[in-house]
């Protein structure tokens, strides 16, 4: 068997190819980027030509930098972005360009599968709210607008289901993927009959669903130069991108849990079973280890929050930083520490695009509140970071009422910042963990799962070893009372302001 494990991670703007040793050790990456095309208000679709092409690419690439054979590649396996929707016809070409996540164009799917099937019952079902974000209302949106191409299609997959197929010829997903459509039953692990039939779709059009650490098959000669792989080298099917993250953050035991902390933010955690929130706060994925789940919420604006502070209000910082050769946050973060915690009671509320969980509410704005002439800008920055937090420990609270955990692991650029994990630790009263991997724990999943599925590695507990914990944060108690008093004021100055969103939301 070789000696290393290729993996393969398709994000929105590319694909990210990492080389790791049977050590777990990172060898090598490569990024190739793809285009997404907006053709209409809220809509976004890739081309899955240029993923292969990526793919293509950023192996021959990997392969020839680390200056290793294609002969020592012991597996290839994915993770990738989750609720697309491409159809493929009989032999595996695409019908038309792939529906990715993003797009919000089904609504009016949504709505007829909020009136045919009801919005309590989907989420019972597949532990997800009705959205347009999810596979199965672009798919209703194919059978209403492109019924030709419905008629077409022999299945519908995700990314990197796309890629397997290049290489194996097989039609499959796995279970994360699947539990992300808004069509599958997570309890029962099967394709829900009663979704199925609400919407007239044929059961068939859907792929085989397989557990992540499975060997698809092998690498198949007609394409082995193309991709720049030797022929028979073993396809390990992989996850979708959250699953993977969860694993190579090492989320792997019942009860631990990460925050991803990068553009958006999510906290999500290894369970035993869905937790359903009776308000449909979170959601729900079947875990990369299928006989676990990952229940997740998911906020907008996180590190983008900051993003946009820094280019609206901290130029002075940007100039320095530059002038020194350092990072404007590093700089940004230095000005957070002169505050102190709750920044002199100034609260921000951090939904700069609406916002996903905790309160599904598109027409959500952001806010400063309780601005002063004695507020500086230094409040300001710290109070960003602090409501960012706020709003991450609603859905932390969450799912405290069902498990109990104490600590919690941060991964994403945001991490990086050790005064930002200062303030989770305080906010969330909670030991924050910083593993050794934060950027590349989604690639590292990945590669976990072909590993596993190869048998180079017993299981996704070796991730614990393979990204170890290299500080750790503790709360502080004086600081967790401050934020105590603010927190509940935070959570009613969004709701006593839905209205005024909604107001602002029907002018033009």
């Amino acid at each position: 068997m070789g000696k290393y494990i290729l993996a393969h991670d398709f994000g929105t703007t590319g694909n990210k190819a990492t080389l790791y040793n049977s050590e777990g050790k990172l060898i090598g990456s490569h990024l190739s980027e793809y285009e997404t095309f907006y053709l209409d208000v809220n809509w976004a679709e890739q081309d899955p030509a240029d993923w292969w092409k990526a793919v293509c690419k950023s192996t021959k690439k990997l392969i020839s930098e680390s200056g290793i054979k294609k002969e020592e590649i012991a597996v290839i396996s994915f993770s990738a972005q989750m609720m697309g929707c491409l159809p493929l016809d009989k032999n595996g070409n695409p019908l038309r360009r792939s529906i990715i996540w993003a797009d919000q164009r089904s609504v009016k799917q949504a709505q007829k599968l909020r009136e045919k099937v009801g919005a309590d019952k989907v989420y019972q079902i597949t532990g997800h709210r009705i959205s347009p974000a999810y596979s199965v209302e672009k798919i209703m949106w194919i059978m209403d607008k492109q019924p030709e191409v419905y008629e077409k299609t022999y299945k519908f997959v995700h990314a990197k289901d796309y890629i397997v197929n290049r290489l194996t010829g097989e039609f499959v997903t796995d279970y994360s993927d699947a539990s992300g459509m808004n069509l599958y039953d997570i309890n029962k692990k099967r394709w829900s009959p009663e979704i199925i039939s609400a919407i007239g779709l044929d059961k068939d059009k859907l792929p085989e669903v397989r557990s992540s650490f499975d060997v698809i098959g092998k690498v198949d000669k007609n394409i082995a130069e193309e991709v720049g792989l030797k022929a028979g080298t073993p396809v390990v099917l992989g996850a979708g991108d959250g699953a993977a993250a969860g694993v190579g953050a090492a989320v792997v035991r019942e009860g631990s849990a990460y925050n991803y902390i990068g553009s958006s933010s999510w906290i999500a955690l290894a369970a035993k079973k869905p937790i359903l929130d009776q308000k449909q706060q979170t959601f729900n994925w079947i875990h990369m280890d299928p006989e676990m789940y990952m229940p997740c919420g998911t906020m907008q604006t996180a590190g983008a929050s900051y993003n946009w502070l820094k280019n609206t209000l901290c130029q002075a910082e940007q100039q320095a930083a530059q002038n020194l050769d350092l990072s404007v946050y590093e700089l940004m973060n230095l000005s957070v520490e002169a505050v102190k915690p709750g920044a002199n009671n100034l609260l921000y509320l951090p939904y700069l695009m609406g916002e996903r969980s905790p309160h599904w509410n598109p027409n959500a704005k952001g806010a400063f509140i309780g601005l002063t002439l004695r507020h500086t800008r230094k409040d300001i920055i710290r109070s960003v970071l602090e409501g960012v937090t706020f709003n991450l420990k609603i859905i932390s609270e969450i799912f405290e009422n069902e498990i109990d955990f104490s600590k919690i692991r941060v991964i994403g650029g945001g991490a990086k910042g050790k005064t930002w994990r200062k303030i989770m630790a305080d906010v969330y009263n909670k030991e924050v963990l910083m593993p050794e991997i934060l950027e590349e724990a989604t690639s590292l999943g990945a590669a976990i799962a072909g590993g596993v599925g190869v048998g180079i590695f017993s299981g996704v507990e070796v991730a614990e070893e393979l990204n170890p914990i290299i500080e750790r944060q503790t709360p502080d108690p004086e600081n967790v009372e401050k934020y105590s008093k603010l927190y509940p004021v935070f959570k009613d100055a969004y709701s006593s302001l839905t209205g005024i969103y909604d107001r602002l939301s029907e002018i033009d």
